[in-house]
C-alpha cells in the first residue's frame, strides 16, 4: 500500500480503495463496444412510432377471440401496407379492444376504413365487431415533439456543462463538465440501441426516458466529483490517479445503492407489465433498466477515467491544493 494511501485511511478507514483509473482502457473499450453495437443496430431496421410518422389508427371492441397475426396479415394484405395490431381488455370486462394503426402520410380514407371492418368482420364473424374510435396522425405534430424533445436534451447538456464548470471550477470545471456529459451521450446512445434491438417503437415514451435519463444519469458523476473537490483539500500532493480513485471508492457504495434500488423499482414494473400485457409500459421501464445501468457504470468506471485522462494530457499530475487547503498548511 503507498505512502498516500496509508493516509487515507485516517479519513475513511472502512473504505477499500479500488483501482479503477488502473483498468481506464478497459472501461473505455466496454463502452466504444457498446457504442458501436447500438448504432449499428440501426441498420437492423429502426421502428418509427405512428405519432412521428403519421397514419390512421383504428380502435374496435369485440367479444371471443381473435388472433393478432392473422389480422396482421389480413388486412395488411388489403391495404397494401404494413399494420400494426394491439389486443386489450375493455373497462367492463365483458368485451376486448383491437387497435390497427396505418403508417401513411394521408391517412385511410373512410371507404378504405369501412373495407378493414368487413374484413375483420368476415374473419371473425361471431366476434361482435364495432367500431369505437378512429383518428388520424398528423406527422407534423410527432415531428414538431421530436425536435422539441431534441431541443430540450441539447439545451439541458449545455447548461449541465455550465454547472458543473462553474461548481467544480477547482477540479478543472470545464473538462469536468464535458466529460459528464459524454458520457451521459454514451448512456442514451446505449440506450437507443437497447430500444431498437428489442423491437420497441421510437416513441413518445422513449423520448421520455431520454429526457429522465438526462436528469438522472448524471447524478453519480456529480457526487464522484464532489468527493474529488473535498478529497483536492484533504490529501494533498495526492497523484491525481490516487485521488480519484479514493473518491470513487469513497462513493461506490452509495451509489450502487441508488442504482440498485432504482433499477430494482424498474424491474418490478417490468414484471408486473410482464404479467398483465402492458406493452405500452414496458416499452418504458425496459430501456430505463439499460440506461440506469450503462449511467451507473459511465458514471463510476468511464468518466472519472477520461477525466484522469484529460487531465493527464493536459500535464496535470496533482492537483492544486484550494486556498483553504493552502491556508491551512501555512
Amino acid at each position: 500500500m503507498s505512502k498516500q494511501t496509508k493516509e487515507t485511511k485516517k479519513y475513511d478507514p472502512d473504505v477499500k480503495v479500488k483501482d479503477f483509473c488502473g483498468k481506464k482502457k478497459i472501461f473505455f473499450l466496454i463502452s466504444l463496444a457498446l457504442i458501436l453495437i447500438s448504432l449499428l443496430s440501426t441498420f437492423t431496421g429502426v421502428d418509427i412510432a405512428l405519432e412521428f410518422k403519421g397514419g390512421t389508427i383504428i380502435t374496435y371492441s369485440y367479444v371471443g377471440e381473435m388472433d393478432a397475426s392473422t389480422i396482421e396479415k389480413e388486412v395488411g394484405s388489403l391495404v397494401g401496407s404494413s399494420v400494426r395490431v394491439q389486443q386489450g381488455d375493455s373497462l367492463d370486462g365483458d368485451t376486448h379492444t383491437l387497435s390497427l394503426s396505418f403508417s401513411s402520410n394521408d391517412g385511410l380514407t373512410a371507404d378504405r376504413q369501412a373495407e378493414v371492418t368487413d374484413k375483420i368482420s368476415s374473419l371473425y364473424p361471431d366476434g361482435e365487431v364495432e367500431v369505437l374510435d378512429s383518428n388520424d396522425v398528423d406527422a407534423r405534430s410527432g415531428s414538431e415533439f421530436f425536435a422539441k424533445c431534441i431541443v430540450a436534451a441539447v439545451f439541458a447538456a449545455l447548461i449541465l456543462i455550465v454547472y458543473i464548470a462553474f461548481r467544480f471550477k477547482q477540479i478543472s470545471g470545464w473538462s469536468a463538465g464535458v466529460c459528464a456529459v459524454l458520457g451521459l451521450l454514451s448512456t442514451l446512445i446505449v440506450t437507443y440501441g437497447s430500444v431498437v434491438l428489442l423491437g420497441f417503437e421510437i416513441d413518445s415514451n422513449f423520448m421520455a426516458v431520454i429526457l429522465t435519463l438526462l436528469g438522472y444519469a448524471v447524478n453519480d458523476t456529480i457526487v464522484i466529483y464532489d468527493r474529488i473537490r473535498e478529497n483536492q483539500s484533504l490529501l494533498v500532493g495526492v497523484p491525481i490517479e490516487e485521488l480519484v480513485n479514493i473518491s470513487n471508492s469513497q462513493s461506490l457504495r452509495r451509489s450502487l445503492r441508488t442504482s440498485i434500488t432504482t433499477f430494482g423499482s424498474m424491474l418490478v414494473v417490468t414484471i408486473v407489465a410482464l404479467a398483465m400485457g402492458l406493452d405500452s409500459i414496458l416499452s418504458f421501464s425496459v430501456p430505463m433498466m439499460f440506461g440506469i445501468a450503462m449511467g451507473t457504470f459511465n458514471s463510476i468506471c468511464f468518466v472519472p477515467g477520461l477525466w484522469v485522462w484529460w487531465q493527464k494530457k493536459r500535464g496535470v499530475d496533482v492537483l492544486k491544493p484550494t486556498k483553504k487547503a493552502a491556508k491551512a498548511k501555512a
